[in-house]
């Protein structure tokens, strides 16, 4: 479910990265070769991009599949930018969020994505849900698992945390309380890319002009792909990505919402 890619580095057009690659994004939507859940990502499509001198990211989202939007081809034929995240998406479960729902989230310098599904959602995140402010639940932009772990990752950006360790602990955290979730989580804000590998597949390509593409699978059969092993944390920048494995949650029953019925 989903696909999405990262990018840092030198300014080129969006549809370099997104439509030409004879396995891009934009051909994922359709035929995507590593997917291993779902087949079509037709459920919506964003891309989020930084003009120079610009720290806030402009976004481009719909709610129905990339190929039927006749415009996207011009737009990413034109603008340019030195950092993106985007994403096209097959909906775990159907909704009336539309292009809400659609990633990359954004609030002041990020952008996010999550490929994967939250299991047992929405009951699962209870718990966690409580953690956050009444101010932060009434923001979420969806009602989708999606939404909800980008609220989680927001709140730990806010208190100071970096992003890699905002990413790693949301992970833990929401792996402890829905056990057998997808957690492959992207975070950009536009000079770094964070990404967790938990549970479905990652690469990422440094590219000997300079730059960094971090996907859900390589765009092209560059053998300078490498792929990220799972339970792993990657934090990258223009020139160089590091590599951190991922604890399993210790104490699954530490987070876990009570299974008694409602009153």
């Amino acid at each position: 479910m989903c696909r999405h890619l990262a990018y840092v580095g030198p300014e080129e057009p969006l549809g370099r990265l997104l439509v030409g690659p004879p396995h891009g994004l934009y051909r994922q939507s359709w035929a995507p070769r590593r997917q291993r859940y779902g087949t079509v990502n037709a459920d919506g499509f964003g891309v989020g991009w930084y003009a120079a001198g610009d720290p806030v990211p402009a976004r481009y989202r719909r709610a129905g599949p990339i190929w039927a939007d006749l415009s996207f081809a011009d737009l990413a034929r034109v603008v340019r930018s030195g950092a993106l995240l985007a994403a096209v998406r097959d909906a775990t479960l159907a909704g009336a969020d539309a292009e809400a729902a659609a990633a990359p989230f954004a609030a002041e310098s990020w952008l996010f994505s999550h490929n994967g599904a939250v299991k047992g959602w929405p009951r699962s995140l209870a718990g966690p849900a409580a953690g956050l402010s009444t101010a932060d639940l009434l923001s979420l932009e969806a009602r989708n698992d999606s939404a909800l772990v980008w609220a989680l990752v927001l709140a730990r950006l806010r208190a100071g945390d970096d992003p890699g360790r905002a990413l790693a602990d949301t992970v833990g955290e929401v792996a402890a309380a829905a056990p057998g979730s997808r957690l492959n989580l992207l975070l950009t804000d536009g000079g770094s890319i964070a990404a967790t590998a938990w549970g479905d597949s990652l690469w990422y390509l440094a590219r000997p002009g300079g730059g960094t593409v971090v996907a859900s699978e390589p765009y092209d059969d560059d053998p300078r792909w490498r792929e990220v092993p799972d339970r792993t944390l990657l934090v990258a920048d223009r020139d160089d990505v590091q590599l951190t494995p991922l604890k399993e949650p210790s104490d699954v029953s530490a987070t876990a919402p009570s299974e008694e019925p409602p009153t």
